[in-house]
Parts: structure tokens; sequence; C-alpha cells
């Protein structure tokens, strides 16, 4: 299997896209406030993740279901947490 620079900046954007929240979360857990936290900057984080989690399984591509469904995770997380802490 040959990786290609196109492999390398997909597979790199979707550990990047994935994560994205991932900072806020830690954030958020360790401090317990969310005050500055835009809670619909998280839905919208939510629903992108769900709209291109749907695509992913339209056209059964799982690196894409698979980045997804975790930024998924990752977004409800931040909205129970911005929720719990308001």
């Amino acid at each position: 299997m040959t990786i290609t620079l196109v492999d390398v900046v997909g597979y790199t954007a979707t550990i990047v896209g994935t994560g994205l929240m991932l900072p806020q979360v830690m954030k958020s857990l360790q401090t317990k406030k969310v005050g500055d936290l835009s809670l619909g900057m998280v839905w919208l984080y939510f629903f992108n993740c769900l709209l291109w989690f749907a695509y992913g399984i339209l056209i059964r591509a799982f690196p894409v279901i698979i980045a997804n469904g975790i930024g998924l995770v990752i977004s409800v997380a931040q909205i129970f947490l911005k929720l719990k802490y308001r």
C-alpha cells in the first residue's frame, strides 16, 4: 500500500477536525467554568459532525463515519458540560 500526499493531508485533516473541541472539553472538566463558551458554537459543531456522519454512512466512507462519530461524542460531552456548569 502506497501512502500519497493526498492520504497524509486527508488523515491529518481528520485528526485535527475530530479533536477540534477536545481541548475545550478538557478545560471545561478541569475548571468547571463554561461561561465564555458559546452554546451556539457547540451546537453548530454537533450538527456539523452529525451531517458528516450521515454523509459518511450514505457513501459508506468509514474514515468519515469514524471521525465524525468521535466528534459527535466530543460535542455531546461539551454540550452536557455547558448545561451542567452554566
